[in-house]
């Protein structure tokens, strides 16, 4: 089961993308379909919680340093609450061993959905609550004020900061903002070096894969404010997988599809989960410093089938590794 569960009505509706009023805390709906598609965020709903929000990770247990224990146990999440502090975990571990780049990828509408499942229907995300909390527990409260998550709009962080993060002493911040041209899909980049300070120690960009434009302004803030820098920046759920897998063509696309070659090399995935359904289902998944592992669920209970060091792509698991197991 989700963390919550928010019952909500979205719109889509081009051309503006707007923040309706606010009355309770909420989510906004993911919303996939490239530029020409339209982000809102939704009001009039209720959430319910089965999990506070953590004070921070000064509560982790000093046993971390035994917690690196043997990752390669690390199994598929039984719930958002143990997904989070699996996460948590690997985050920390890599932090430790000097990673500047990370990427967190899990499903958000269910632990064993897949994308799309909400097309032609409603489809919500809860990404920024879980980022909400994941920063809680990642994130020492006195470094609270050094860490910048960055969201991919300045509407969205308005909304942020009225709801799950109001009260946070995270900075909040965007990546791109309205144009003239907004009809078409287009938006006007922001300069990172003018949304940098020189205090910041820890970067977060907050799902940025609504526009194509979001990404390449990622790696802008990782060329300009990270690299060759004691910085880190942690990439959540980007859907990076579109751009690994050839979903945006290198003819239309080549500054995104370059990204393959320029930026993931460096990048280390720290916690991953991705679904296949059918016949022959089954799910890829990573949790820093472990191996990446296929994992195929029987009777109620996940069964390791196969793990190797490097990530296999997705067509690699759905075509040879999940039918030959």
């Amino acid at each position: 089961m989700p963390l919550s569960e928010v019952p909500f009505s979205v719109v889509p509706s081009l051309p503006s993308r707007k923040v309706a009023a606010v009355t309770c805390n909420c989510l906004p709906p993911k919303t996939y379909g490239g530029n020409f598609s339209t982000r809102k965020v939704a009001a009039a709903f209720s959430v319910s919680r089965n999990l506070k929000f953590v004070a921070n990770s000064a509560s982790r247990d000093d046993n971390d340093a035994a917690a690196s224990v043997e990752f390669d146990d690390v199994s598929i999440p039984s719930d958002y609450s143990e997904l989070l502090e699996q996460a948590r975990k690997a985050t920390d571990l890599a932090l430790k061993d000097n990673k500047q780049l990370m990427e967190i990828e899990f499903p958000t509408s269910g632990l064993e959905s897949v994308p799309g499942d909400g097309e032609g229907g409603i489809e919500m995300t809860e990404s920024m609550q879980l980022i909400r909390e994941f920063c809680n527990r990642l994130i020492n409260p006195e470094k609270a004020t050094r860490t910048r998550i960055f969201f991919p709009e300045a509407s969205e962080v308005k909304f942020a900061r009225e709801s799950v993060f109001e009260g946070a002493s995270f900075k909040l911040d965007y990546l791109t903002k309205p144009s003239f041209f907004e009809d078409f899909g287009f938006v006007e980049k922001v300069k990172m070096k003018d949304r940098v300070k020189p205090e910041d120690e820890l970067f977060l960009a907050a799902y940025p894969y609504f526009n194509v434009n979001e990404m390449l302004v990622v790696e802008e803030l990782y060329k300009e404010a990270v690299e060759n820098t004691s910085r880190n920046l942690i990439i959540f759920n980007g859907e990076l997988d579109r751009i690994r897998s050839g979903y945006y063509p290198p003819f239309f696309y080549p500054k995104l599809a370059a990204l393959s070659q320029t930026l993931f090399p460096v990048m280390e995935t720290v916690y991953y989960i991705h679904n296949f359904k059918g016949r022959n289902g089954g799910t890829l998944f990573r949790c820093y410093p472990g191996p990446w592992k296929v994992f195929r669920k029987v009777r109620n209970r996940y069964v390791c089938l196969h793990q190797q060091e490097a990530m296999p792509s997705l067509k690699e698991v759905a075509l040879d590794i999940l039918p030959s197991s």
